[in-house]
């Protein structure tokens, strides 16, 4: 426990409260744009070079951890900064902080997408799908470049998109995760890189396997509970939960996981899922606050707020108790060149499951016409070879399709 405060404790020796972690959270949430990795970058200016809340060493393995596990790889480290400098208060502090805003605002956008008729309203819609054709198509190309960069990870990835095209829905991109990271055990055993630093959190073995134990049992309960209890917001808690457990490789990966429980069940149609998915982009904050628009305008009952609710609260539980109960065993775990080569095989299958719902749904819905296409391919441009951030990408798509909604 001594070793833990001397990480949190700043120069003055003084630790933090939990008003102190929200407030510096808020700041984050309300002026991180551009994604996890440039959240990441935000979070080490403000909180390890600023503030000192944790040294250089910590904050990499803290990194290093939130790559590999399943979940919002910078939520997750948020919440770990939150845990260390204001304990279990702290961390929710710094999860509510750096999560309200842009789940407000996309919030505010659900309710108020309806009011988005004629041709100028919905070609401003059609742009918000248009745009996240570039989007993933960026997300798809540089994560295929870190997480399949070999023939033998290139190969997992096709794979991958073979099985999430024939086994439909929320299963094949279980198979297909299951599947990878069992051909990395055998195809991808080369060496990996040194483990340095050092995690030491006032977390113990035994909360650590509680936590691991409650994630297992939600993950194979709620479906079950699900299908015996005819309670709607129970299954969308259970589908949100379930998506939020599988997401390694980033927060984009999360579109096809969620596309696969809340489309083709038929509580969001496509052009909604699209619209909020480009809308996401334009916020600062978690990708993962998408999940607070599409509780928000699924079909049944509950929506709105509390729909929004639940579904916040279901995508992010998942990521934040394997956090917590894998934190106790991580250096031991982490040394194993089995678990190395599991998770290249498992992050290379991400790449495939994100390449097929780049061609559908994302390409098959937003893309119908010349016009489109061209819209698609702009945007596209503009990230991979103008570096624009992503939110003024989004305007100009959201211009570019008012524009062709008048053609």
């Amino acid at each position: 426990m001594s070793e833990t405060k001397a990480v949190a404790e700043t120069a003055n020796g003084q630790q933090g409260t939990p008003g102190e972690v929200f407030l510096a959270f808020l700041k984050l949430g309300l002026t991180s744009f551009g994604g996890p990795i440039a959240h990441l970058g935000y979070f080490r200016d403000e909180l390890v070079l600023r503030r000192k809340w944790i040294d250089e060493k910590g904050y990499a393995d803290l990194v290093a951890l939130s790559q590999f596990l399943p979940g919002p790889a910078s939520s997750q480290v948020g919440f770990a900064l939150g845990l260390l400098r204001g304990g279990p208060l702290g961390a929710l502090a710094a999860w509510a902080a750096f999560t309200l805003p842009s789940a407000l605002l996309l919030l505010i956008f659900a309710i108020g997408a309806s009011a988005f008729e004629g041709p100028i309203g919905q070609g401003i819609i059609e742009g918000l799908k248009i745009v996240a054709v570039a989007i993933v198509a960026h997300a798809v190309w540089g994560m295929a470049r870190s997480l399949a960069p070999d023939r033998e990870r290139a190969t997992i990835a096709l794979g991958a998109v073979l099985i999430a095209i024939l086994v439909a829905g929320s299963f094949g991109q279980v198979a297909a995760i299951l599947v990878g990271g069992l051909a990395g055990l055998i195809v991808c055993r080369q060496a990996g890189a040194a483990v340095s630093g050092h995690v030491e959190f006032p977390v113990s073995r035994t909360f650590g396997a509680v936590c691991l134990a409650v994630f297992i049992a939600l993950l194979i309960g709620l479906p079950l509970a699900a299908a015996v209890v005819p309670s709607q917001a129970l299954a969308v808690f259970d589908s949100f939960y379930r998506a939020g457990s599988l997401v390694f490789g980033g927060g984009h990966v999360v579109l096809p996981l969620l596309e696969a429980e809340v489309v083709r069940t038929g509580w969001v149609t496509p052009s909604e899922f699209l619209a909020g998915y480009g809308a996401a982009q334009a916020v600062p904050g978690p990708l993962f606050t998408f999940a607070a628009y599409l509780g928000a305008v699924l079909g049944p009952e509950p929506n709105g707020l509390a729909g929004a609710m639940i579904a916040l609260v279901a995508v992010f539980l998942p990521g934040f108790l394997l956090l917590i109960g894998v934190i106790p065993f991580w250096d031991a775990f982490r040394a194993r060149p089995s678990a190395q080569a599991l998770m290249r095989g498992a992050n290379a299958a991400v790449v495939g499951i994100l390449g097929a719902a780049l061609y559908d749904p994302v390409f098959t819905s937003a893309v119908v016409g010349p016009l489109q296409f061209a819209l698609a391919l702009t945007c596209f441009v503009l990230l991979m070879a103008w570096k624009a951030p992503p939110w003024t990408v989004v305007i100009v798509a959201a211009i570019g399709g008012a524009l062709i909604g008048l053609a």
